[in-house]
């Protein structure tokens, strides 16, 4: 007996320990392993991808069905049908500065739907549509609150609305909650068969595939330019706004705020958060081939430079802050760097630098802007300010 109980002790120290060595971060740049990234403009059959035609029409479906099928889930395509109802409205808002519209937004599959909300402020000064921000918020819903008795930097909507942009936001929650056991409990009640699928979608999926049908929305609503669609998320926000809008050519520009692993941060750097890690806190966040690249980071078939190529020609800005070690503020850099062939492809030259710009510096005048905000992980006032200073260059070009 006390042998048993030996081996198990022992077992589980050894357990700990490798799980520990596992889950150990680095954070010391003269630790990063060398590594090659996989090549953006040669295709799985080995061919060079030299022009816009290759690229939208082999390469770009290419590494669409490789990160749906190893990273992101296959995001299903089929639905009977999307309504909208006006759940309330007030064309004075603010002061009368904004119109406030909170929309239901029901999807229907197989006698079944779900039904999640969009907050929509629109600015009154102007008689013409405006460019909205939208918002994946996983944080609090006060954070977006309709009737603005909180107001917080974290979307700040009055500010918007001064500088001439619509403003709106939807919960995760709603879609999938951000949980592991119940994260199913939402959009993936229409689509059980993603559930038994090793790459089929969970909740960062589902997160995406509601922007789609926010997207949907705006189409319709006349007061919005639906030529001029922000996506916005911050952290695991911001990588679904990055899966969003590689998906989605109608999202006009994307911004993706502190995103690190899975998000705008290069994986083989091994630098801050690792995929085993990752997969380890948030198992329902990826799809479940995901997992073979546990601490095997060099057998992944893309990296995240082909996530944000895959929005090119349009613009991408992605951010970090210098106290966010975790998110790799280097390797998100070094993604939008190694971008920019496909969007040199479409003639849009960047103007990133070799190296990371100084803190509190921002590239805006760019198809790939950038900054690193000195601070902790968060969406900031700061942020924001440079998010409608990068919008308004490429909006007015």
């Amino acid at each position: 007996m006390q042998t048993i109980l030996m081996r198990s002790l022992l077992t589980m120290l050894f357990t700990g320990i490798y799980i520990s060595m596992s889950f150990s971060q680095n954070y010391d740049e003269s630790k990063v392993p060398f590594y090659t990234l996989p090549s953006l403009l040669v295709s799985g059959q080995n061919q060079p991808i030299k022009d816009t035609a290759s690229w939208e029409h082999a390469r770009r479906p290419e590494l669409l069905t490789l990160f749906s099928n190893y990273v992101y889930g296959t995001t299903p395509k089929d639905f009977d049908s999307v309504r909208f109802g006006i759940e309330n409205e007030d064309p004075a808002a603010m002061n009368g500065k904004a119109r406030l519209k909170e929309v239901a937004i029901r999807v229907y599959r197989q006698n079944k739907s779900i039904t999640f909300h969009l907050v929509l402020f629109t600015p009154t000064a102007q008689a013409s549509p405006a460019a909205v921000f939208v918002l994946i918020n996983n944080r609090g819903r006060s954070h977006t609150d309709p009737k603005r008795v909180v107001q917080s930097d974290f979307w700040p909507a009055e500010m918007m609305i001064d500088s001439g942009y619509g403003i709106a936001a939807f919960h995760v929650s709603e879609l999938a909650p951000d949980r592991k056991d119940s994260y199913a409990d939402a959009l993936l009640q229409l689509y059980p068969e993603q559930l038994a699928a090793d790459n089929g979608m969970k909740a960062i999926g589902a997160w995406a595939f509601g922007a789609s049908r926010v997207m949907d929305y705006l189409v319709t609503d006349g007061h919005v330019n639906a030529k001029q669609v922000v996506i916005v998320g911050h952290s695991r926000g911001g990588k679904t706004a990055l899966w969003a809008a590689a998906q989605d050519e109608r999202f006009s520009l994307c911004i993706s705020n502190c995103s690190g692993n899975t998000g705008a941060a290069l994986a083989r750097r091994q630098f801050g958060e690792r995929i085993a890690k990752i997969n380890a806190t948030f198992p329902h966040w990826f799809c479940n081939n995901y997992k073979r690249f546990n601490d095997n980071e060099t057998a992944l078939p893309v990296d995240q430079h082909m996530l944000i190529a895959l929005i090119a020609p349009r613009p991408v800005y992605a951010t970090n802050a210098t106290e966010d070690l975790w998110a790799d503020p280097k390797g998100t850099f070094l993604a939008l760097k190694n971008a920019e062939p496909a969007y040199a492809l479409y003639h849009k030259k960047s103007n990133l630098p070799a190296d990371p710009p100084s803190p509190g510096h921002a590239i805006l005048y760019a198809p790939l802007g950038y900054h690193n905000r000195i601070g902790v992980h968060d969406m900031t006032r700061f942020d924001w300010i440079q998010f409608i200073q990068f919008a308004r260059h490429h909006f007015r070009s």
